[in-house]
């Protein structure tokens, strides 16, 4: 299934390519399933795995240099991957039984922080990406061009089958044309509220202000020698003040959250958020910590365990390109049903022929 997908992508090298690219991108994706974290380290791991490697793919011409893996990741278009893993993450999907996500669905971009062109340390490369709290996998990711994460995002909600799902995201996508977006694809928002869209945070503030007393939702969490302390609470339409129009808008929710440190000071925050659709104060408050997950599983994976802010690759698309690479990687050992954390399964992949062919057959 990987490989035919793998196929599709288009090779932007000369016709005297000697080796073949989707053979190239499944022994990038091996390694780094194996702990691979540069070209170099992935041209290592083929050679070091030659023989077990040819039981899947042909390498014709022998083992490619680690000179060849980064030309490959420099030049192919990093859209064209992109849309080659969310095919793939449909088709593991259909295969692993699940349906397409309708729970919440986050989004949020990530900075490739040591992955910057020469003289642009102060513009590293971006990449979106959307994840299936529920099932803790990503379902696509695309580079931000420029930078631009709104645009990314709207780009790929567009292949997306969103229906009935939540989208949560920050308040950079608090926007109508996002919010309009999401309603034409029928699902429904949860967009942080902040200052950026002025009237409709004073509209907010200036409601709950107002409202007098407010069924809430509480939660308190103690851990690390501090508590912490989350009360949700919701205003439907009829009783907010003075909105000015958003598209789709049906409610916002309030978090107020209290953190105190044993023998430290105490701080509280207000957060907002615009909802399409009038949640119970327990629900918005699941929503938000479901939302948090793709920073708390995701990005911190690809941070600690796979190592993403150290990466150095930096010229051209070979940055989003192998990050791309790292979540495939991460989701489907991810998917594997041993229950183990990902770095554990990825150190077995290494060390156990079986457990490394298991993570490909399992999918069928």
């Amino acid at each position: 299934m990987l490989l035919s997908i793998l196929r599709e992508v288009q090779d932007p090298r000369d016709v005297n390519a000697r080796h073949d690219l989707a053979e190239l991108l499944f022994l990038a994706l091996a390694a780094t399933l194996c702990g691979a974290k540069s070209c170099v380290d992935i041209a290592d791991f083929v050679e070091g795995q030659e023989e077990e490697l040819k039981e899947i793919v042909v390498l014709e011409h022998g083992c490619p240099s680690h000179d060849t893996f980064s030309r490959v990741f420099r030049l192919l278009d990093a859209d064209e991957l992109a849309r080659s893993f969310a095919s793939f993450m449909a088709a593991l999907r259909q295969t692993l039984g699940l349906s397409p996500p309708r729970g919440v669905v986050a989004v949020d971009g990530k900075a490739l922080r040591r992955g910057y062109a020469k003289g642009r340390a102060f513009m590293p490369p971006l990449v979106v990406s959307v994840w299936d709290a529920e099932t803790r996998l990503s379902i696509a990711a695309a580079r931000a061009p420029e930078g631009d994460e709104v645009k990314a995002t709207l780009d790929l909600l567009k292949s997306l089958d969103l229906k009935g799902c939540t989208v949560t995201a920050d308040a950079l996508h608090c926007r109508p044309d996002t919010a309009k977006a999401l309603i034409g694809k029928k699902a429904h928002y949860a967009l942080g509220l902040k200052p950026n869209r002025p009237k409709l945070f004073a509209a907010a503030e200036r409601s709950f202000a107002q409202a007098g007393e407010i069924a809430f939702f509480e939660t308190s969490d103690s851990a690390h020698g501090r508590t912490e302390t989350r009360r949700a609470s919701v205003l439907p339409l009829k009783r907010l003040l003075d909105l000015p129009g958003f598209p789709g808008l049906k409610a916002i929710g309030r978090i107020e959250a209290s953190r105190s440190v044993a023998g430290g000071k105490s701080s509280t925050s207000v957060r907002y958020v615009a909802l399409s659709k009038v949640l119970t104060p327990k629900r918005l408050a699941e929503t938000l910590r479901a939302h948090w997950t793709i920073e708390n599983q995701l990005h911190w994976s690809l941070d600690v365990v796979f190592h993403e802010d150290d990466a150095r690759s930096r010229k051209d698309n070979a940055p989003q390109n192998l990050a791309v690479i790292r979540r495939l990687a991460q989701n489907i050992l991810q998917a594997h049903p041993l229950d183990k954390p990902i770095a554990s399964k990825m150190r077995r992949a290494r060390w156990n022929k079986d457990f490394f062919f298991q993570l490909f057959t399992h999918m069928r």
